[in-house]
């Protein structure tokens, strides 16, 4: 694989999963919500697919936690797949491809449904179609993360990469979070909202131009045996301070994915406009994240680590009593909070990739274990988590009429993920500090 030695290339790679993961964002944050009314005050029949249920409740929440730890689970063989593949045109770039079409044919078809009435054929459909699009989004994006620690050649690389890809979940999320509010609150229904937002998907291009890979030529030296899909997975088990990386990333992520997931719903709660509030979250990310790159190049990873899920915790928890807040002081108390959660929500995205891509660069010269590996194991405790957020604790939220306590079961999530990363090895830790 050729390495990108240029800053603008790498930033430019940086970006390529910008569009995906808004497709991915619509999906989960937006259409999956958008086939329960529960929860919508203002705005219903924009918000939903035709201002009616169109899934039955229950099993529509477990379809979505199958899906989840589905696709968790999938990440697993997907990843030893992609590792082995072996194509002409080059292995990265051929499973990119195979990814991409069935996840925009599945996302085009998620916003058909086949009956009119929550009934057991449309949840049937739309689990299914949550399932295909999870799966193909997986293989997509599992492909191109791999690629992180392929094409850079020092870690100074990896973490502008990975600071370039976490700049771009703040631009899809600012995007997500305070344009399709907008266009719902002007009567255009989610569908059509969904619709505006594909051609953005075209940014996953960007690989298949800038990846060098072998290309069906020869190898001017004999190639490494490709090590098993079983003795890829045990050796990133057998990385402990991996693992325990993972547990608390899974707890995090219970909070962060179920805010993510019930925005929407808790924001018509409050009677306040979503677009002013998370434009406050999302547009001064980039400066703010600059503030937890300077943490980290001082103190390391874990310092920094602790520092955004305390900040995230506060804004969460602030939030969580705007119920209490008289009318004319609400707007401003509420786009307060939302500047303290900006000082945090960039980075959560930015730490996800740099620690899988530093342990797999740290270990890649026991030969036996491929990058990918890492994001997949990653992925099956981040889509488990997101599972339980988004398919149990939302659709009991929204059902029994609590989700107006969401921001504070979100800020217990991340203080609970603040106690574990004190037990975190001084490997991940130091990730990213500078020495003098």
């Amino acid at each position: 694989m050729k390495k990108l030695t240029k800053k603008s290339s790498i930033i430019l790679y940086g970006c390529s999963g910008l569009g995906v993961n808004m497709l991915n964002l619509i999906v989960g944050s937006y259409l999956c919500s958008a086939l329960l009314v529960g929860g919508f005050v203002d705005h219903i029949e924009s918000w939903t697919y035709l201002n009616r249920d169109l899934v039955i409740a229950g099993l529509w929440g477990g379809l979505i936690v199958a899906a989840k730890i589905i696709d968790g689970l999938i990440d697993l063989p997907l990843s030893h797949f992609v590792d082995n593949l072996k194509a002409k045109w080059g292995k990265r770039k051929t499973a990119i491809v195979m990814g991409f079409i069935p996840m925009i044919a599945a996302y085009l078809l998620f916003l058909v449904p086949v009956d009119p009435t929550a009934s057991i054929l449309n949840t049937i459909w739309f689990g299914g179609m949550l399932l295909v699009f999870y799966t193909a989004y997986t293989l997509t994006m599992i492909t191109y993360y791999a690629t992180f620690a392929e094409v850079t050649e020092k870690p100074e690389d990896i973490s502008l990469l990975s600071n370039t890809k976490s700049v771009c979940d703040v631009a899809y999320f600012s995007l997500g979070y305070a344009l399709v509010p907008a266009f719902v609150s002007m009567g255009i229904n989610i569908r059509i909202v969904a619709l505006l937002f594909l051609p953005l998907s075209l940014t996953m291009l960007i690989p298949l131009f800038t990846l060098k890979e072998n290309d069906g030529q020869q190898p001017s030296h004999k190639p490494q045996a490709k090590p098993s899909f079983g003795k890829s997975l045990m050796f990133t088990l057998q990385d402990k301070p991996y693992i325990k990386w993972l547990c608390t990333l899974f707890v995090m992520n219970i909070g962060l994915q179920l805010f993510l997931s019930g925005i929407n719903e808790y924001f018509s709660t409050t009677g306040l406009n979503m677009t002013f509030i998370m434009a406050s979250c999302f547009v001064p990310v980039p400066l703010t994240i600059l503030l937890y790159n300077k943490v980290t190049r001082k103190f390391g990873l874990g310092v920094a680590y602790r520092y955004i899920l305390l900040v995230y915790s506060l804004g969460m928890g602030l939030m969580g009593l705007c119920r209490f807040i008289p009318d004319g002081l609400l707007f401003p108390f509420a786009i307060g909070c939302s500047l303290i959660v900006s000082f945090s929500i960039g980075a959560f995205f930015s730490v996800t990739y740099c620690v899988p891509s530093n342990r797999a660069a740290a270990r890649k010269g026991a030969g036996d274990t491929a990058s990918s590996m890492y994001f997949a194991v990653q992925g099956l405790f981040e889509g488990t988590s997101a599972g339980i957020a988004s398919g149990v604790i939302l659709v009991y939220l929204k059902q029994s009429g609590h989700v107006n306590v969401l921001t504070l079961v979100v800020a217990a999530a991340c203080m609970t993920a603040f106690a574990l990363s004190f037990l975190l090895p001084k490997s991940i830790t130091q990730i990213g500090k500078v020495k003098k």
